[in-house]
Protein backbone atom coordinates (compact mmCIF):
# COMPACT_ATOMS: atom_id res chain seq x y z
CA UNK A 1 0.00 0.00 0.00
CA UNK A 2 1.17 3.45 -0.71
CA UNK A 3 1.71 6.61 1.53
CA UNK A 4 -0.86 8.18 -0.61
CA UNK A 5 -3.63 5.54 -0.12
CA UNK A 6 -2.65 4.90 3.70
CA UNK A 7 -2.88 8.73 5.17
CA UNK A 8 -6.09 9.21 3.75
CA UNK A 9 -7.78 5.88 4.22
CA UNK A 10 -5.72 6.18 8.28
CA UNK A 11 -7.15 9.74 9.05
CA UNK A 12 -10.94 8.71 7.38
CA UNK A 13 -10.78 5.87 9.81
CA UNK A 14 -9.65 7.82 12.79
CA UNK A 15 -12.61 10.49 11.90
CA UNK A 16 -15.28 7.09 11.55
CA UNK A 17 -13.80 5.93 15.14
CA UNK A 18 -14.25 9.19 16.86
CA UNK A 19 -17.61 9.01 17.98
CA UNK A 20 -17.19 5.44 19.24
CA UNK A 21 -13.43 6.10 20.82
CA UNK A 22 -13.44 9.27 23.25
CA UNK A 23 -9.91 9.92 22.93
CA UNK A 24 -10.57 10.13 19.34
CA UNK A 25 -12.93 12.80 19.36
CA UNK A 26 -10.04 15.58 20.07
CA UNK A 27 -9.06 16.46 16.71
CA UNK A 28 -5.27 17.02 18.52
CA UNK A 29 -5.08 13.59 19.17
CA UNK A 30 -6.00 12.42 16.10
CA UNK A 31 -3.56 14.49 13.84
CA UNK A 32 -0.68 13.54 16.83
CA UNK A 33 -1.76 9.81 15.65
CA UNK A 34 -1.61 10.99 11.86
CA UNK A 35 2.07 12.72 12.34
CA UNK A 36 3.07 9.19 14.12
CA UNK A 37 1.70 7.18 11.42
CA UNK A 38 2.94 9.05 8.76
CA UNK A 39 6.73 9.18 10.47
CA UNK A 40 6.58 5.99 10.42
CA UNK A 41 6.62 4.79 7.53
CA UNK A 42 8.76 7.54 6.00
CA UNK A 43 11.04 5.64 8.43
CA UNK A 44 10.41 2.39 6.98
CA UNK A 45 10.43 3.47 3.19
CA UNK A 46 13.72 5.30 4.36
CA UNK A 47 15.01 1.83 6.20
CA UNK A 48 14.09 -0.57 3.22
CA UNK A 49 15.47 2.13 1.13
CA UNK A 50 19.02 2.03 2.88
CA UNK A 51 18.81 -1.73 3.09
CA UNK A 52 18.25 -2.03 -1.10
CA UNK A 53 21.17 -0.16 -1.80
CA UNK A 54 23.42 -1.73 0.50
CA UNK A 55 22.46 -5.20 -1.75
CA UNK A 56 20.64 -6.67 1.16
CA UNK A 57 17.51 -8.68 0.92
CA UNK A 58 14.47 -7.73 1.75
CA UNK A 59 13.43 -10.50 4.19
CA UNK A 60 17.10 -11.40 5.10
CA UNK A 61 18.13 -8.05 6.97
CA UNK A 62 21.43 -7.88 8.52
CA UNK A 63 22.81 -6.99 12.02
CA UNK A 64 23.02 -3.68 10.70
CA UNK A 65 19.80 -3.22 9.41
CA UNK A 66 17.78 -4.84 12.17
CA UNK A 67 19.80 -2.34 14.62
CA UNK A 68 18.90 0.30 12.72
CA UNK A 69 15.26 -0.58 12.87
CA UNK A 70 16.00 -0.86 16.70
CA UNK A 71 16.74 2.84 16.86
CA UNK A 72 13.69 3.61 14.65
CA UNK A 73 11.41 1.98 17.13
CA UNK A 74 13.23 4.01 20.11
CA UNK A 75 12.93 7.60 18.81
CA UNK A 76 9.37 8.28 19.79
CA UNK A 77 10.83 7.24 23.58
CA UNK A 78 14.20 8.74 23.16
CA UNK A 79 14.08 11.01 25.85
CA UNK A 80 12.58 8.48 28.37
CA UNK A 81 15.13 6.19 27.14
CA UNK A 82 18.28 8.29 27.28
CA UNK A 83 16.82 8.91 31.20
CA UNK A 84 17.76 4.95 31.83
CA UNK A 85 20.57 4.39 29.64
CA UNK A 86 22.47 7.45 31.04
CA UNK A 87 21.81 6.92 34.55
CA UNK A 88 20.62 3.41 35.01
CA UNK A 89 18.64 2.08 37.92
CA UNK A 90 15.71 -0.43 38.71
CA UNK A 91 13.10 2.04 39.04
CA UNK A 92 13.59 4.12 35.62
CA UNK A 93 13.87 0.93 33.23
CA UNK A 94 10.57 -0.70 35.58
CA UNK A 95 8.95 2.41 34.55
CA UNK A 96 10.27 2.37 30.71
CA UNK A 97 9.22 -0.97 30.36
CA UNK A 98 5.93 -0.48 31.74
CA UNK A 99 5.17 2.10 29.08
CA UNK A 100 3.94 0.01 25.23
CA UNK A 101 6.81 2.09 23.65
CA UNK A 102 9.74 2.00 26.17
CA UNK A 103 9.06 -1.94 26.24
CA UNK A 104 9.04 -2.09 22.64
CA UNK A 105 12.26 -0.07 22.42
CA UNK A 106 13.74 -2.07 24.68
CA UNK A 107 12.81 -5.43 22.95
CA UNK A 108 14.38 -4.27 20.23
CA UNK A 109 17.64 -3.24 21.52
CA UNK A 110 18.21 -6.67 23.42
CA UNK A 111 16.79 -8.81 20.07
CA UNK A 112 19.30 -6.44 18.04
CA UNK A 113 22.50 -7.04 20.72
CA UNK A 114 21.26 -10.65 20.68
CA UNK A 115 21.17 -10.57 16.26
CA UNK A 116 24.61 -9.10 16.19
CA UNK A 117 26.30 -11.67 18.93
CA UNK A 118 24.67 -14.31 16.54
CA UNK A 119 26.00 -13.25 13.31
CA UNK A 120 29.16 -12.73 14.99
CA UNK A 121 29.63 -16.04 16.66
CA UNK A 122 28.20 -17.69 13.29
CA UNK A 123 30.66 -16.00 11.28
CA UNK A 124 33.97 -17.10 14.03
CA UNK A 125 32.25 -21.05 13.72
CA UNK A 126 32.32 -20.65 9.50
CA UNK A 127 36.20 -19.39 10.20
CA UNK A 128 36.94 -21.59 12.89
CA UNK A 129 35.31 -24.57 10.89
CA UNK A 130 32.94 -25.91 14.34
CA UNK A 131 30.56 -28.04 12.94
CA UNK A 132 26.95 -26.78 12.56
CA UNK A 133 25.24 -29.81 14.82
CA UNK A 134 26.72 -27.73 17.90
CA UNK A 135 26.62 -23.83 16.88
CA UNK A 136 23.24 -24.51 15.99
CA UNK A 137 21.89 -24.98 19.62
CA UNK A 138 24.29 -22.90 20.88
CA UNK A 139 22.76 -19.86 18.58
CA UNK A 140 19.34 -20.75 20.14
CA UNK A 141 20.81 -20.35 23.51
CA UNK A 142 22.06 -17.01 22.48
CA UNK A 143 19.32 -15.50 21.49
CA UNK A 144 17.38 -16.80 24.06
CA UNK A 145 20.09 -16.19 27.18
CA UNK A 146 22.79 -14.24 25.13
CA UNK A 147 25.03 -13.99 28.17
CA UNK A 148 25.21 -17.75 28.67
CA UNK A 149 25.46 -18.48 24.80
CA UNK A 150 28.26 -16.18 24.29
CA UNK A 151 29.98 -17.39 27.19
CA UNK A 152 30.14 -20.94 26.48
CA UNK A 153 30.97 -20.06 22.91
CA UNK A 154 34.18 -18.13 24.07
CA UNK A 155 34.78 -21.08 25.81
CA UNK A 156 34.26 -23.28 22.80
CA UNK A 157 36.59 -20.80 20.50
CA UNK A 158 39.32 -20.43 23.01
CA UNK A 159 39.60 -24.12 23.34
CA UNK A 160 39.53 -24.41 19.21
CA UNK A 161 41.85 -21.44 18.88
CA UNK A 162 44.51 -23.25 21.46
CA UNK A 163 47.50 -24.44 19.23
CA UNK A 164 46.16 -22.10 16.49
CA UNK A 165 47.21 -18.74 15.25
CA UNK A 166 44.20 -16.31 16.49
CA UNK A 167 41.39 -15.11 14.02
CA UNK A 168 41.19 -11.54 13.59
CA UNK A 169 37.72 -9.93 13.88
Amino acid sequence: MHALQLIPLLLIALVLLAPRFAPLRDAGVRLRLLRVAVGGYAALVALITWQALRGRPLIHPDAITLAAAGAILAVPVLPELWTAVSSPDIDTFRDLAARAGGAGALWAQVIAWDLLLGQWMFLQSRKLGLSPLPMGPLLVLTILLAPFGLLLFLAVRAVRLRGREPVPG
